[in-house]
């Protein structure tokens, strides 16, 4: 049984409110499928036909679909549904002729096409059967056609999905205005793609990017260099040494430890499990200093399996609120992101800093607020970048895929980051010349920890 299945709403609580005692509770018919194109038991439908078009009777949560099917009898589809409109939805596919196809608006397992009251639309099963192959078929007039009909989607797509809309102030009109006559002279998709990558490139966002088929199109992409230096950093750290691509480590004489961590991308998994070794070699050290200087994020499960070796209980470190267009305020209420204790890895409780700066965002940033929750922990350096998004897809008449940053991400407390950054406990001002020949980042934390009293100087690991 295949299901494409794409609920936005369900990756948060879907928040519906229900004031109990004020206003009586009042039961909504379902929503039901009033028009499909094409629909139930039709033949001879044209090959060359490139959407499933489904209309309901009343205003649908949109973001949320269940398109159910078995095996074969599934179109293919050329990218992610999407909604024309409150109560359109629309399945992109290419069809083969002759074929007998197959497919459920919901089912008795699948519903998650909803109203905006909260109820699943009736089953609607769409069978059929496409006509000969069409000769002379003009490609060229199809991507044009689906170029055109993609440019007001998209702009539909920004504003009901992307979270970032009221922050990262975006003359939207002038902005459509201008590309509007690229996108629809784009030859192909993959031409469109660039093209609204530029124009979404005016909300200097990086967490917005498009997608077509294996190619990967950015939006804006931001020259921020870190502060510090790679080779000072191999000169002025005792005993360095490599473990890993993102990895390095150091151990000063006087009993201080020393991690750099690059990255917390996905792709270094495997190269970001010597952490753990790293951690218990360093063990016996009084205190430790992890720089993530050069980080700029990638997944935070990775950051959080490793800032679960420094707290002992669970805690709550960032927030987030999720874009719902169709909830009140436009946002899920807020949600906590909670750090818990790794099991079964090294555990340090010596005192520790970490170098932080302009570099750091996404995940990384993550990475900074689960360390302010643990214990003597100061973070040194400059503020972060500020840019947090968890990114989803969404689909485009043509087969383009844009990616929009879904939530607002959140301090424990409450504030709102993206533009501005995370501050600093132990600023520190520096300019690219003061790290060719040291580190005054790295300094500040050496005179931090070696000036505060060492108490238990010796923690050990230990395995949960």
């Amino acid at each position: 049984m295949n299901h494409v299945c794409f609920s936005r709403a369900t990756r948060s609580v879907l928040w519906l409110p229900v004031l109990i005692g004020l206003t009586p509770l009042v039961w909504a018919a379902p929503p039901k499928v009033i028009k499909a194109v094409p629909d139930n038991g039709e033949t001879k439908v044209d090959p060359d036909l490139r959407f499933i078009r489904v209309e309901f009777d009343q205003d649908m949560t949109e973001g949320s679909h269940s398109w159910v099917s078995g095996g074969e009898s599934f179109p293919k589809t050329r990218t992610l549904p999407y909604w024309e409109g409150p109560r359109s939805a629309v399945l992109p596919v290419e069809l083969e002729p002759e074929h007998d196809y197959w497919l459920s608006i919901n089912s008795h397992t699948y519903g998650n096409f909803q109203s905006k009251t909260g109820g699943s639309a009736r089953p609607y099963p769409i069978a059929f059967r496409t006509g000969p192959a069409k000769p002379g078929r003009d490609l060229a007039a199809i991507i044009a056609a689906e170029n055109k009909a993609s440019g007001p989607v998209l702009r539909r797509t920004i504003e009901r999905y992307y979270s970032y809309l009221e922050v990262r102030k975006v003359d939207w009109d002038k902005a459509f205005t201008e590309f509007t006559p690229r996108l629809e002279a784009a030859g192909t998709p993959e031409q469109f793609a660039k093209q609204a990558g530029r124009l979404l490139a005016k909300a200097e966002d990086v967490h917005i990017s498009l997608k077509y088929g294996r190619f990967s199109f950015p939006s804006y992409v931001r020259e921020v260099p870190p502060n510090c230096n790679k080779q000072t950093l191999r000169g002025v750290i005792p005993n360095w040494k490599k473990r890993s691509r993102p990895v390095a480590t150091g151990r000063f004489e006087d009993g201080l430890g020393y991690i750099v961590i690059a990255s917390w991308e996905r792709k270094y998994a495997e190269d970001l499990k010597v952490l753990y070794q790293a951690l218990e070699q360093l063990s016996d050290t009084r205190a430790l200093i992890i720089d993530v200087r050069l980080n700029a994020g990638g997944d935070e499960a990775l950051a959080q399996a490793f800032a679960g070796c420094f707290i002992d209980k669970p805690v709550v470190y960032a927030q987030q609120v999720y874009r719902q267009p169709d909830a009140p305020g436009g946002f899920s209420p807020p949600q906590q992101r909670v750090l818990q204790p790794t099991k079964g890895k090294p555990r340090y409780r010596g005192r520790v800093a970490v170098l932080m700066g302009r570099h750091n965002m996404s995940s990384c940033e993550g990475f900074l607020l689960m360390m302010k929750q643990v214990p003597g922990c100061q973070l040194v350096g400059e503020q972060t970048y500020g840019s947090s998004g968890n990114p989803q897809p969404h689909g485009l008449p043509n087969g383009v895929k844009v990616f929009l940053p879904s939530w607002k991400a959140m301090t424990p407390d409450g504030v709102f980051f993206e533009g501005i950054g995370l501050a600093a406990d132990v600023p520190v001002k520096a300019r690219p010349q003061d790290f060719e020949k040291g580190d005054p980042v790295l300094e500040a934390a050496l005179q931090l920890l070696r000036e505060h009293e060492s108490g238990n100087s010796r923690p050990h690991s230990a395995r949960r």
